[in-house]
């Protein structure tokens, strides 16, 4: 009797002889499913070589059997779709210029690095000018020293890219821009409103605004767990603190040169027992930080 052909829907993988056709990535944490052919488009790259000389049995795998790379996640899509049309289109004041170019290099992609190179030359050519910078924006592909002098000057010596930047006289190399805290608590009230009206409850303290100036001013305080791997440039409303002491947040920002410019409350109030007339307040608080 006849033995029945071998289903094709079996994935190649199962036998570690060859790729199959759909390839899942885990980037950094980051999912991609993408060709086979478009891993392996480009010879000479290090994707080329992970997926067309190796086998997939000598891949890493996550726990879903996702190839893992341990690579930027969020940049990966910009490599992605380079090796898709042999072009790449950034959003504009595209402010992760230099990771991106390191990522090229890492994937040995040339092409894309000259690609960048244009804006990494428009970067090095602010050196000159007495203007404010982000150095976020520095290419992280350069071993960069930072010496900051008692000149107000900042001096970045690596290869191929000396540059000094100049501050105005008496003023810091600090990005300007907006923090918002919202306080969100309850307590209870007396008949009469007496005077020892007790706190029951202080909840968390969010924190609004862009990523780079919460990591700043809060540093190891601030909770990330609910919007995780954000890049800097971004914003997020979703950041809170580890503490729960309205003085303590007002401190860090206030070291941080910011200023409150605004704030605003909304409160509800409901009965707690008919006979003792006590009353919880709810309230949410939010107060508006700037700095110039």
């Amino acid at each position: 009797m006849a033995m029945p052909e071998k289903s094709s829907d079996v994935k190649p993988t199962e036998e570690c002889g060859s790729f199959p056709e759909i390839i899942e990535l885990n980037v950094g944490g980051q999912v991609y499913i993408t060709r086979y052919p478009t891993l392996i488009s480009i010879p000479g790259s290090r994707l080329w070589e992970m997926f067309s000389v190796k086998n997939p049995c000598s891949l890493i795998q996550d726990n879903k059997g996702r190839f893992f790379i341990d690579r930027d996640g969020f940049l990966f899509r910009y490599v992605l779709d380079y090796m898709r049309d042999m072009q790449v289109v950034l959003p504009d004041h595209f402010p992760e210029c230099g990771r991106l170019h390191r990522e090229a290099e890492y994937f040995k992609l040339p092409e894309l690095a000259k690609m960048l190179a244009p804006k990494m030359n428009k970067l090095n050519s602010i050196g000159n000018d007495s203007c404010p910078i982000d150095l976020e924006e520095l290419s992280p592909s350069i071993d960069t020293t930072f010496n900051f002098s008692s000149t107000n000057s900042i001096h970045i010596s690596g290869p191929d890219n000396p540059m000094v930047l100049r501050a105005a006289p008496g003023s810091e190399l600090k990005k300007a821009g907006f923090i918002t805290i919202g306080y969100r608590g309850s307590y209870t009230l007396g008949r009469d409103s007496q005077a020892d009206a007790k706190f029951r409850r202080v909840a968390r303290i969010m924190v609004c605004g862009k990523i780079s100036l919460a990591k700043e001013v809060f540093g190891d305080t601030l909770n990330e767990s609910r919007d995780p791997d954000r890049p800097p440039e971004r914003y997020t409303s979703r950041y809170y603190l580890k503490f729960t002491f309205l003085e303590q947040a007002f401190d860090k920002l206030a070291d941080a040169g910011f200023h409150m410019v605004a704030c605003n409350s909304t409160g509800t109030c409901t009965v707690t027992h008919d006979q003792t007339d006590d009353r919880i307040w709810t309230s949410y608080t939010e107060y508006v930080f700037y700095r110039e």
